[in-house]
């Protein structure tokens, strides 16, 4: 079954589903180096999407790799024997052989090595590094049987995708890769692609993602309580506090004080109390008792919750805007009466990168090494001044943010490939950065901007829901492709005699 999972040129990396990142490179490698949008394939994700990917371009795709046969469906279980001989011409014909039977679904050699070629070509060209080949073969055919028992159980869920929905997937194929349909039909040929398989075989992703959605977002579950736990953890590691402003009447002690002025200083403490209930003005008493500084009504301004004594906190906590804490309160200093003024609870805030890249894609007649030189060409004419970096993206980039100069407009931390990201970050504003190779390809990167953005109170839960859902996601995708593997009928095959 060959896969028109393409891989988005964005270097952005939130419009992928917890599942399709964990597949990584078994499904983010194609016979052609354009892109399917997630929407197109599962009609939603996971993540909150950050923005609308970037429009890339089609780029020359590997040498062709024959294609495997398409499995075919057998009309009854005894299953096996009658799949099979559904599919033994054609396996005898290719010189190919059955090396699974899952359900109804067959998986051949030729599909095996053809992934593994592809992960291997993929692995050259991003420098990652694979296990020995037959452990990789091994991890591979497991991943495809997996497929197949997702595949066969999404079938039996009477899920559809219809002829419409998959026109337009097609059309949003074809409009990705600044094409139109016919002219993506006459590229599958050139690649020795079958118009109609293809089509099939986005109909099996498309079904495949939507039961995966469905299954996966039923497995999850997140609380109130899930959402504060998270909140406080990313304060913690970042440092972010509650912010008091809290006015206070001192009545001051010596160092050894008695007893007996202990208590009549608590007495006085008590009928300031008293008289502040009746409705007096605090910043009145202030002016009239207080032994600390009587400006701004004994305002001590907005102060971090770490930088107050914790006696103050511990009784500031409860209060709203405006209210009295019930009881005198005792310090080496002396008695303290205190007036919630203001609370700024705790925000977190984020740091956003404003950044614009040239992409460009390894293919026939241009190798990465002469991409590296090309780019580093353009770098050394942006900083004399020679060229626009915004001119060059328009004339060169093989993304979609090649219209607007290469600007990929603001971006949060993780929204980015690991590689793009380590490279933006150790820039300063209007650096350029040397080449920076990824899974899309090679980009030049110049940073535009960078700001602290400091989130409100929903906007903190939006974020700790979408990072647990997250989370979360990829422990119910686990769960349920287990569940969905060890009910499946999992018949493997020896390769055939000489």
């Amino acid at each position: 079954m060959s896969e028109p999972t393409f891989p988005p040129s964005d270097p952005r990396r939130t419009a992928a589903s917890p599942w399709q990142r964990r597949l990584g490179v078994l499904l983010a490698t194609a016979l052609l180096c354009g892109a399917l949008p997630a929407q197109a394939q599962s009609g939603g994700s996971t993540r909150k999407p950050a923005r609308t990917p970037a429009t890339p371009k089609v780029a020359p795709a590997p040498a062709p790799v024959t294609p495997a046969a398409p499995a075919t469906p057998a009309a009854a279980v005894p299953g096996a024997a009658a799949a099979e001989a559904a599919a033994a011409p054609a396996s005898r014909r290719g010189g190919d052989h059955i090396v699974a039977i899952v359900n109804r679904e067959l998986v051949t050699n030729s599909e095996v090595q053809l992934r593994v070629a592809r992960i291997e070509q993929e692995a050259a060209r991003s420098g990652t590094r694979l296990p020995d080949r037959d452990t990789l073969q091994r991890e591979v055919l497991d991943q495809l049987i997996d497929e197949r028992a997702q595949l066969s159980q999404a079938r039996e869920s009477g899920t559809r995708v219809d002829e419409a929905e998959i026109d337009r997937a097609l059309a949003n194929v074809a409009a990705q890769n600044q094409l139109s349909v016919a002219q993506l039909r006459e590229r599958l040929r050139a690649e020795g692609m079958d118009y109609v398989r293809f089509r099939e075989t986005l109909r099996d992703q498309m079904l495949l993602e939507r039961v995966r959605e469905r299954e996966v977002q039923g497995r999850i579950r997140i609380v109130d309580a899930d959402i504060e736990s998270w909140l406080t953890e990313q304060r913690q590691k970042n440092g972010a506090a509650t912010e008091y402003n809290a006015a206070q009447i001192l009545l001051a002690l010596p160092e050894n004080a008695t007893p007996d002025q202990v208590a009549q200083k608590r007495q006085l403490g008590v009928t300031i109390l008293q008289r502040l209930r009746a409705g007096e003005d605090f910043a009145a008493l202030v002016r009239e008792f207080s032994d600390a500084a009587k400006d701004n009504g004994g305002e001590l301004g907005l102060r971090r919750a770490d930088r107050l004594p914790d006696l103050f906190v511990d009784a500031l906590t409860p209060l709203r805007a405006g209210e009295v804490a019930p009881q005198v309160l005792r310090s080496g200093a002396g008695l303290h009466i205190l007036k919630l003024v203001e609370r700024r609870d705790a925000a977190l805030t984020v740091t956003q990168q404003r950044a614009r890249h040239i992409l460009l894609r390894p293919g026939a007649g241009l190798t990465q090494e002469t991409i590296l030189r090309r780019m580093a060409g353009w770098k050394r004419q942006v900083e004399a001044g020679s060229a626009r970096f915004e001119d060059l993206a328009r004339q060169h980039s093989e993304d979609g943010s090649a219209a607007q100069g290469g600007d990929l407009g603001w971006a949060g931390p993780g929204q980015f490939v690991p590689e793009f990201e380590q490279a933006l970050s150790a820039l300063r504003p209007g650096g350029l950065s040397d080449p920076v190779v990824s899974r899309f390809g090679v980009h030049l990167i110049q940073l535009l901007e960078r700001r602290e953005v400091r989130l409100d109170v929903r906007e903190q839960r939006e974020l700790a829901r979408n990072a647990l859902r997250e989370q979360k996601s990829e422990e119910a995708y686990a769960e349920w492709a287990r569940d969905v593997r060890a009910r499946a009928y999992v018949e493997l095959r020896d390769p055939p005699g000489p």
